[in-house]
């Protein structure tokens, strides 16, 4: 089996709206792929041609409930220009950190609405593994 890409990351939301306009913030030039709506359940796919978030809120679900289980650490994303990526934060006040390593000119860790840790990456020309 050959594997292509990471399609999608499946997010469970308190507030979609809120999380839906943090992410557009982040990355304007994506899009609402799909969506849909019902009495127990509101969904997206906010992303491009090639990856998508599917986020989800399902506001009557307890919070014991399976939904609520499973957290991620973080999620990495590869960016095309951090200094501008900071100045976005800035412009928006959200906070974020920036954490120095050898092969990326910005490592930036940014909180999403829902608490799940971003890191948002651009790498120094020569790195090979991007």
């Amino acid at each position: 089996m050959n594997f292509y890409r990471i399609e999608h990351i499946n997010k469970v939301c308190q507030n979609l709206e809120a999380t839906l306009q943090f992410y557009q913030t982040l990355f304007p030039d994506w899009f609402i792929r799909a969506q849909e709506q019902s009495n127990d359940m509101s969904w997206l796919h906010f992303g491009n041609q090639q990856f998508y978030l599917s986020l989800y809120e399902r506001p009557n679900a307890p919070q014991a409930s399976p939904l609520h289980t499973g957290n991620i650490d973080h999620i990495g994303f590869v960016i095309a220009d951090g200094k501008k990526m900071t100045a976005l934060l800035e412009a928006n006040g959200i906070e974020y950190m920036l954490e120095d390593s050898p092969e990326t000119k910005y490592r930036i860790y940014v909180k999403d609405p829902d608490s799940t840790w971003l890191e948002l990456v651009e790498y120094k020309e020569n790195y090979e593994l991007r």
